[in-house]
């Protein structure tokens, strides 16, 4: 696998008079997780298609695993697995189907449907219909398909989007088995706390610009604000919240007296979120 897993060089693409993504460029390491961070609308799943063959871009190059996408697609998704947000499965066929299905249009020899459908927490249930499976099962299924071929770039487009707790924690689990494996991860989410968790970068895009990009650390050190809230117990017994600003120079004095004053019941460190930064960045939220 080249160095740069995934490279996107001023990609351009608009609908009609809409422009949906607008000169971005960035680059992605071989065995690295990308959380693409931005509201619905952003350009997020257009970055996406450009990335994966689906469309052309109107301007600009895009490479992943060295090659160029838009003049050699076939041989990009053959050693790429995509993960949409809207499922297209074949309802009317059973999962083991679903699955073998693609395995015969990978060429993927000894292909162990039943095995992926355990990973992905569906053992058992290979044999029924798709139609019959609820939302989290169907998403699911998504993510087993995209990984018939072991590919080396993996695509999730919002892969835990609506989905009950326990589905989204083991769609998050298979996206760090996949990185252990060697593959690299471009994850679109609006779900800042699931970036945070899995990503070794974010880039924020909105708009179809891409306005802050680096490892969730150094963003939270260059935009964030740390401080200390502590409760207090107020003469009545109720509680109040009291909060220092962790970074400022008076710090040690403003602790010193907090304790020294009043009853501390609790006390914690506090850093700022991803979605506090990213509205710091945009102006916006991201729902």
């Amino acid at each position: 696998m080249p160095e740069k897993a995934i490279e996107a060089h001023q990609l351009v693409y608009s609908y009609g008079e809409r422009v949906a993504v607008d000169g971005i460029s960035f680059d992605v390491a071989a065995n690295e997780i990308l959380g693409f961070l931005g509201p619905n609308g952003a350009g997020k799943s257009t970055v996406v298609k450009m990335l994966t063959g689906q469309i052309p871009p109107k301007s600009g190059r895009a490479l992943v695993l060295g090659v160029d996408v838009a003049s050699e697609p076939k041989k990009v998704q053959a050693r790429s697995g995509i993960c949409f947000e809207m499922t297209n499965l074949y309802e009317d066929m059973s999962a083991v189907d679903n699955l073998n299905l693609f395995a015969q249009l990978f060429g993927v020899r000894h292909f162990d449907a039943n095995s992926l459908l355990e990973r992905v927490g569906l053992g058992g249930r290979g044999r029924e219909l798709v139609s019959h499976y609820s939302k989290g099962m169907k998403q699911r299924l998504m993510v087993a398909r995209a990984l018939v071929n072991k590919p080396e770039v993996l695509f999730l487009d919002e892969p835990t989007h609506g989905l009950d707790p326990v589905s989204s924690e083991a769609i998050r689990s298979i996206i760090l088995e996949e990185r252990a494996r060697g593959a690299t991860v471009f994850l679109t989410t609006h779900d800042m706390h699931e970036a945070d968790m899995l990503s070794d970068r974010v880039g924020f895009i909105n708009d179809g610009r891409i306005l802050a990009m680096d490892t969730p650390h150094a963003l939270k050190q260059r935009y964030g604000k740390r401080s200390i809230k502590a409760e207090v117990a107020a003469p009545d017994g109720t509680l109040e919240n009291y909060e220092v600003p962790l970074d400022a120079p008076d710090t040690p004095k403003k602790m010193a007296e907090l304790f020294s004053t009043r009853k501390v019941v609790t006390l914690h460190s506090e850093e700022a979120s991803l979605e506090q930064i990213f509205i710091h960045i945009t102006g916006r939220r991201l729902a």
